[in-house]
C-alpha cells in the first residue's frame, strides 16, 4: 500500500471508531500519541486484517510490554512507541523498532482476565491468559476511563473458557507483518551481575523496572 491509501484507510478507522484515542495520525504513522515522530517502523494500520479495526488505543514510550512478569519488557527503540490496539477480535501490542517493530497478539478467546492498574509513574492494561500474563504499559498521562473502557471491552468479548494461545510454552504469540516468529531462545542469554541477572533478548537487555 501506498502512503495515501494507508492515510486513507486510517482515516475510515478513526471515523468509525467508538473512541477518540484512534486518531489518523497514529494509525496512519504519522506521528505517535506522545512523539513527534512514526511511532513504529512500519504503519500501525498496516498490521490490521483487512476488516478489523480497533475500538482503543493505548500507548507509552519506554517501557513496552511485559511478557509472563511485569519486569520481563520488550521496549520500544529510540524515538519509538509502544502502541496497543483493541480490536474486536484480539489485543493488538505493536513494539517500535529501529528497523524492525515486535508485534505481540492476544486474542480475546485465549483471555481469562483483563484489569488495568494505575500509577504516578505508569498505567499498566493487565491480561491474563491460560498459560500466561500479559502487561501492556501505559502512559501515565492517559485518563482512566480509558483504562476502563478499554478493559471493559476486552472483558466482554472473553469466553468462559479461554483456549491457549498456540505457539511457545510460555504462550506468546509473536507475529511479524502477520506470521508467526518463533521466539529466539537460543540468542536469549543471562549474564550474572552480583546478585543481579541481565535478561538479553535478541542481543539487547531486557528492562527490569518496575
Amino acid at each position: 500500500m501506498t502512503d495515501e491509501e494507508f492515510t486513507g484507510r486510517a482515516r475510515t478507522l478513526a471515523e468509525i471508531a467508538p473512541n477518540d484515542s484512534v486518531t489518523v495520525p497514529t494509525l496512519a504513522g504519522e506521528g505517535g500519541r506522545f512523539t513527534d515522530g512514526p511511532p513504529l517502523s512500519e504503519p500501525p494500520v498496516s498490521y490490521l486484517e483487512p476488516a478489523e479495526s480497533p475500538a482503543f488505543v493505548l500507548a507509552n514510550t519506554k517501557r513496552g510490554i511485559g511478557l509472563g512478569s511485569k519486569r520481563n519488557t520488550v521496549t520500544p527503540g529510540t524515538d519509538r512507541e509502544t502502541l496497543v490496539l483493541v480490536t474486536g477480535r484480539r489485543t493488538l501490542c505493536l513494539v517500535g523498532g529501529e528497523t524492525d517493530d515486535e508485534v505481540i497478539e492476544i486474542p480475546h478467546e485465549s483471555i481469562a482476565t483483563a484489569s488495568y492498574r494505575t500509577g504516578f509513574r505508569a498505567h499498566r492494561l493487565a491480561l491474563q491468559t491460560p498459560r500466561n500474563s500479559y502487561h501492556c504499559w501505559v502512559n501515565p498521562k492517559t485518563d482512566e476511563d480509558l483504562l476502563a473502557a478499554a478493559t471493559t471491552f476486552i472483558e466482554e468479548r472473553k469466553p468462559e473458557t479461554p483456549e491457549s494461545i498456540d505457539g511457545d510454552d510460555d504462550a506468546s504469540r509473536i507475529m511479524y507483518r502477520g506470521q508467526p516468529v518463533k521466539r529466539d531462545t537460543e540468542s536469549a542469554e543471562t549474564v550474572p551481575s552480583g546478585e543481579k541477572q541481565t535478561v538479553m533478548y535478541r542481543g539487547r537487555p531486557v528492562d527490569d523496572g518496575e
